[in-house]
C-alpha cells in the first residue's frame, strides 16, 4: 500500500471510532485505534501511518511516537475533515 492511500484510511477510521470535541474537531484516543480490529487489519504499521499523517498537518497528537499501553489516553484529532 502506498502512504496517500493508507493516511486516506487513517481518517476514515479517526472519523468512525472518534468523537467530536468542544472545538468540533473528531479526536479518538490511541489505545481504541489501537485495539481495533478493523485498523489492526488495515493497517501493517499504525504508528508509521499516524506519524506520516502528522507531517502532513492531517492529525495533531502530543509528543513524536505513540506507543501502546503508554501512550493509550494520547488523543489523536482531526484537523481535516
Amino acid at each position: 500500500m502506498n502512504v496517500e492511500h493508507e493516511v486516506k484510511l487513517l481518517v476514515e477510521e479517526i472519523q468512525r471510532l472518534g468523537t467530536k470535541n468542544t472545538d468540533g474537531q473528531t479526536t479518538v484516543k490511541f489505545g481504541v485505534l489501537f485495539n481495533d480490529d478493523r485498523c489492526a487489519n488495515i493497517f501493517e504499521a499504525l504508528v508509521g501511518t499516524l506519524k506520516a499523517a502528522k507531517r502532513k498537518k492531517l492529525i495533531s497528537f502530543q509528543g513524536e511516537l505513540l506507543l501502546q499501553g503508554v501512550h493509550d489516553n494520547v488523543d489523536i484529532t482531526l484537523l481535516q475533515e
